[in-house]
């Protein structure tokens, strides 16, 4: 009788570890394996990428991450690889191809001068996606015709690159866009930019903010924005307009705007200004807020799941 509190006391324990384990292991429902594998752009570049699965035999869906303009070294903010925890917990294949390192900016380019950044912009990172792209199709546990493409920032700048309809049977990307992407979510990207068809007018030439537009962007196939209110490096005002043009002319594309979030949402840094930073939407061309917020966060994990699952999975 005098052993009973010592084996309740284990029952206890026992059951607080098992209450405990769902929340541990909440972003991963399925077991994954990580790999490396070489990406070729299809401007010739070769990227390192990173290959996480989900473990069994497929077909999965797949999705193509493209990182913000802070890379994937040391100074990465993070937040690919912490998409890619969520998407492969839902049961999807991810490559995260590296953009930067193969040209020359390990370390990002979000400080760095458009004029030098240009080398590896949101027009030549969509080669890459489309690298991207044919490396899953090949492998054999990938569903070839399941496979999305998402990104912020840069990487939203790239994924509306890559998605948009070609106007031009030059173009590199015409031939890979006919059979391309079956989907895309652009986290926070520049719409302030010409894509395809879509063209803006800004207040200062190539600065500050959109004051008209024309044309409407065409996505090859569904997008969703997420972005929010208070972003001043890549405002949501254009995205709207963007959008509703969009919209007005039947594609299909949407937006969230999240009120009183800014840029990075999805971070786990806090919210902070740093002047250093390279902004066209700045009057000075420098500076910009960034940091995550909690509820967006939350909300974005939602939809992402949502909007995946009804065109990657249906």
């Amino acid at each position: 009788m005098r052993a009973r509190p010592a084996i309740l006391s284990e029952l206890l324990l026992s059951a607080l570890l098992l209450m405990l384990l769902p929340t541990a292991y909440s972003v991963n429902a399925y077991a994954e394996t990580r790999s490396s594998l070489t990406v070729n752009s299809l401007d010739g570049k070769q990227l390192p990428a990173t290959l996480i699965k989900p473990d069994g035999d497929g077909p999965f869906p797949a999705v193509v991450i493209v990182h913000d303009c802070s890379g994937l070294g040391p100074r990465s903010s993070g937040a690919p690889m912490r998409w890619a925890g969520e998407l492969v917990s839902e049961g999807y294949v991810v490559l995260v191809p590296d953009s930067f390192s193969p040209r020359g900016f390990a370390d990002g380019t979000c400080t760095l001068p458009g004029t030098v950044s240009n080398v590896a912009n949101g027009t030549v990172r969509a080669a890459d996606a489309y690298g991207a792209l044919a490396a899953l199709r090949a492998l054999p546990y990938v569903n070839a015709k399941r496979v999305g493409i998402m990104g912020g920032s840069h990487g939203g700048w790239t994924t509306l690159a890559a998605m948009v309809e070609s106007v031009n049977s030059l173009d590199l990307l015409a031939g890979a866009k006919r059979d391309g992407f079956a989907s895309a979510v652009a986290l926070y990207p520049a719409c302030a930019r010409r894509y395809g068809h879509w063209e803006v007018q800004l207040q200062n030439g190539n600065r500050g903010p959109i004051i008209g537009h024309s044309g409407a962007y065409k996505p090859i196939a569904p997008l969703l924005i997420l972005i929010g209110e208070k972003d001043d490096w890549t405002p949501a005002e254009p995205c709207r307009q963007l959008v509703d043009a969009a919209r007005a002319a039947g594609h299909p594309i949407d937006i969230k705007i999240y009120p009183g979030v800014h840029h990075s949402f999805d971070n786990n840094a806090p919210v902070r200004y740093s002047a250093q930073r390279t902004n066209g939407n700045s009057p000075t061309g420098q500076g910009a807020t960034t940091g995550g917020d909690p509820y967006a966060w939350a909300d974005a994990k939602k939809e992402v799941a949502s909007f995946f699952a009804a065109h990657l999975k249906q």
